[in-house]
């Protein structure tokens, strides 16, 4: 029924509406760590702030991410969503001739990676 409504209800509406009713639940562990809703929420819009201001990012641009399965590809997953930028998934284990067809074929305008992740394109 949610798919159906117009406009669509998205994963970062179902998110923002769990952020407002349960601020302080658990929304992911990873290690040692517990990140809230609130956590999740106020870092993605510091990212979304600093991609929109320091960046110039501006919705419709879509970015290629390429991080490793770790809380900041949450919280930067939402902070795209938030700018309406599209955002295209790289797997951080791709390499050489890989990576550079997943880049050409996202036809990203930029790209965010983690300091560790050095794919090289061939």
């Amino acid at each position: 029924r949610r798919l159906s409504r117009r406009p669509a209800v998205t994963l970062l509406d179902v998110f923002q509406l769990h952020a407002r009713r349960r601020p302080h639940q658990p929304l992911l562990r990873f290690q040692d760590e517990i990140y809230t809703y609130e956590d999740m929420d106020r870092r993605s819009n510091r990212a979304a702030w600093a991609l929109s201001r320091r960046l110039g990012l501006q919705s419709g641009r879509t970015v290629a991410v390429f991080l490793p399965n770790e809380p900041t590809y949450v919280w930067t997953w939402l902070a795209l969503a938030k700018l309406g930028c599209p955002m295209a998934c790289l797997n951080c284990n791709v390499r050489g001739r890989a990576l550079r067809h997943a880049l050409e074929a996202a036809q990203a305008t930029l790209v965010l990676a983690s300091p560790g992740e050095r794919g090289t394109t061939g």
